[in-house]
């Protein structure tokens, strides 16, 4: 094995390099993962993740957790809702039977536990926020903030789409997708929000008109995970002046800016147990590429981040840790840095590919013809079933 007696650090604790360092501890590896979030018990924000049989699920079959993942995953939460922004409904899995069943639904909190639990103790060192590395021997000397440097031979970024790792590989920028959501999570959901709670049923809703989106889902632990779409410059976060942690001001924001939209959708932003985040979204150039380096390589959003209207990013993930360490694992793949190669070559491949569906779909979601594209599009895949 290339990697006997070899340390290799991941840097990011998400779904990809957690199950990086799972699969790589199963080939016999030294893994240690580096992780910002004070403990394990941090609250893990966001929507629920959708496993895709090809990639999500592939990668967890890889790593014997299965059963683990369906002894944790929400049955019911891919169940659709489709609806115009006064929120008439236009398509409803919940009469119509679901369209998702093969893509299985799970909050990240649990899947996020269950990957914990699968790895060896002491895996992985928490309230480990990076702060930079340089070359030292055939690794890399590593800092991190309020801690000792540490040495690895190898090191992965898993750290998302800010990655800090990223531009120790490559100097390409993001491009800007047109697109900012905000994202919020609403805790207490049937009490605060009892009405949207209703309409969602345990499931997920897709609010389309205006040439903006609205996407909301029920997590597990009774919250609603949303996010709005809309078409603003690149910096409007900062040139806008709101305060993104005063709910009034982001529902007055709202109803500046979807005016057209019904008042039920306001329930969003009245609920005292709320947090926003503001994200523009971005996604790399199709054809970017990076010279191949012996003990450093990237997955997930690090390497090629770009918005959610695809569904691809954890499975994207996922299954980056899943062919990594596979190649890794080969010993018929040749040295390190003839198999970060393999892996980079055959992953942005896959990544250009994704990224242009996933653009396809951005747009699509956001124009004039959004709600009947949208219609068209999971009636297709329920017709593929």
């Amino acid at each position: 094995m290339k990697l006997k007696d070899k340390q290799i650090a991941i840097i990011g604790g998400g779904p990809g390099g957690l199950t990086l360092a799972r699969l790589l501890q199963q080939g016999g590896c030294k893994v240690t993962v580096y992780e910002r979030d004070l403990n394990k018990n941090a609250r893990v924000q966001g929507a629920n993740l959708d496993l895709h049989e090809e990639s999500g699920l592939a990668a967890l079959r890889k790593a014997g957790l299965m059963a683990a993942f369906y002894a944790n995953h929400l049955p019911d939460a891919g169940k659709l809702r489709i609806t115009d922004h006064h929120g008439t409904i236009c398509l409803d899995d919940h009469q119509e039977g679901s369209i998702s069943e093969n893509r299985p639904e799970i909050d990240r909190g649990p899947l996020r536990k269950i990957l914990l639990e699968s790895l060896q103790n002491d895996t992985v060192v928490w309230d480990s926020r990076f702060l930079s590395m340089e070359k030292a021997n055939d690794g890399w000397r590593l800092h991190f903030h309020n801690k000792e440097n540490v040495y690895a031979d190898i090191v992965i970024g898993a750290d998302g789409a800010n990655s800090k790792i990223r531009p120790y590989l490559s100097a390409i920028k993001p491009v800007y997708s047109g697109v900012t959501i905000i994202e919020g999570n609403i805790y207490e959901a049937e009490k605060s929000t009892p009405k949207l709670f209703n309409l969602l049923k345990g499931g997920k809703l897709f609010a389309l008109g205006n040439e903006q989106s609205l996407i909301l889902s029920t997590k597990g632990d009774g919250s609603i995970a949303f996010y709005t779409g809309e078409k603003v410059d690149e910096n409007w976060v900062t040139e806008s002046n709101i305060n993104f942690k005063n709910i009034p001001e982001v529902k007055n924001w709202f109803v500046k800016s979807f005016p057209d939209w019904d008042v039920m959708w306001h329930e969003l932003f009245t609920a005292e147990k709320t947090t926003i985040i503001p994200r523009p979204l971005f996604h790399y150039p199709p054809d970017q590429h990076w010279e191949p380096q012996s003990n450093l390589t990237i997955i997930g959003d690090a390497a090629h981040r770009m918005p959610p209207y695809a569904g691809e990013g954890v499975n994207m993930a996922m299954l980056d840790a899943l062919e990594l360490s596979e190649i890794l694992l080969d010993d018929k793949s040749g040295d390190t840095k003839a198999a970060f190669s393999t892996y980079e070559t055959k992953m942005l491949k896959r990544a250009a590919e994704v990224t242009a569906m996933t653009m396809v779909n951005t747009v699509a979601l956001h124009s004039s013809g959004a709600l009947q594209y949208i219609l068209e599009m999971f009636r297709s895949f329920d017709q593929q079933a």
